[in-house]
């Protein structure tokens, strides 16, 4: 072999001997803390997310090493599904002005809120997720799911969120115009709770983007990676990776990489989580 690459005997037995450079043995050491860092975020990061998580303990690495260092050891993050448009744009009653205007910003925790409904089959039958999200720090402040689709199902939400959050103005709530969003009784609920309705057009997915994004990920880094048996077991696992994982992990591209639960502790950069 060392003939036919003329390579010396020596110069071989030489590589074959030689101990780990110092460059190679911090690779060994940074992989370590990304596999673990991998395994804590139950798989879903890729090498953003990693990368900032990375920032936050203290590790000095570029977004390339960490790249390859993933690459190497086959770690990946979560891809969704592809996309397919399943609506179409149309006119509808309006009911409710649009307050938002595909500005998903607020300056102020529980100044806007923004929801929607997703489903999800199981053996049992479809069941249906509501939810509620700050668009101040992207935290799902309320939710709810059931095995049916009644107005219940999206004012339990909000019960959720105006329990926990209790909000002192009155707060604007941003959906599509959804049945349950337009029916008279979800009207007056609102008008009963201090909430400003807010509604988007029909059929177009960017008017609600924070809630279809969000839906997004759950689908991906939950739903997806698993069957679902019953509408309990479901709702035990909907708590823990909303409650245990997305409010307090997982890292947003659009906080700069923070969780909503730092973002909601005043933090703005994520070189202060290092600090």
């Amino acid at each position: 072999m060392c003939r036919e690459l003329g390579v010396s005997r020596s110069g071989y037995y030489a590589w074959r001997g030689r101990s780990p450079s110092a460059r190679e043995r911090a690779d060994t050491g940074l992989l370590a803390v990304i596999k673990q860092v991998h395994e804590r975020l139950r798989g879903n990061p890729g090498v953003r997310r990693v990368h900032a998580e990375l920032v936050t303990l203290g590790h000095q690495a570029s977004p390339k090493r960490v790249w390859r260092l993933m690459r190497d050891a086959g770690l990946q993050g979560r891809h969704p599904k592809p996309w397919k448009r399943t609506t179409t744009p149309g006119q509808a009653p309006v009911s409710a002005p649009d307050l938002i205007g595909q500005d998903f910003t607020a300056t102020a925790p529980d100044r806007r809120w923004c929801g929607d409904i997703t489903y999800v089959r199981t053996w049992d039958g479809w069941a249906y997720l509501a939810t509620v999200i700050d668009l101040h720090s992207r935290a799902v402040v309320g939710w709810a799911l059931a095995g049916h689709l009644r107005t219940e199902l999206v004012t339990a939400a909000l019960d959720m969120a105006l329990a926990r959050r209790r909000p002192g103005n009155e707060v604007i709530f941003h959906s599509d115009r959804g049945t349950q969003y337009t029916a008279a009784i979800f009207a007056e609920y609102c008008v009963n709770n201090g909430i400003r309705r807010s509604l988007g057009r029909t059929g177009t997915c960017f008017d609600n983007a924070v809630s279809e994004s969000f839906f997004a990920t759950y689908k991906k880094e939950l739903i997806h990676t698993r069957p679902w048996p019953t509408i309990t077991h479901l709702n035990k696992e909907t708590f823990d990776w909303i409650e245990n994982y997305y409010n307090t992990q997982r890292r947003h591209s659009t906080l700069g990489y923070l969780t909503p639960q730092e973002y909601q502790l005043g933090f703005r950069e994520i070189s202060q989580i290092a600090a």
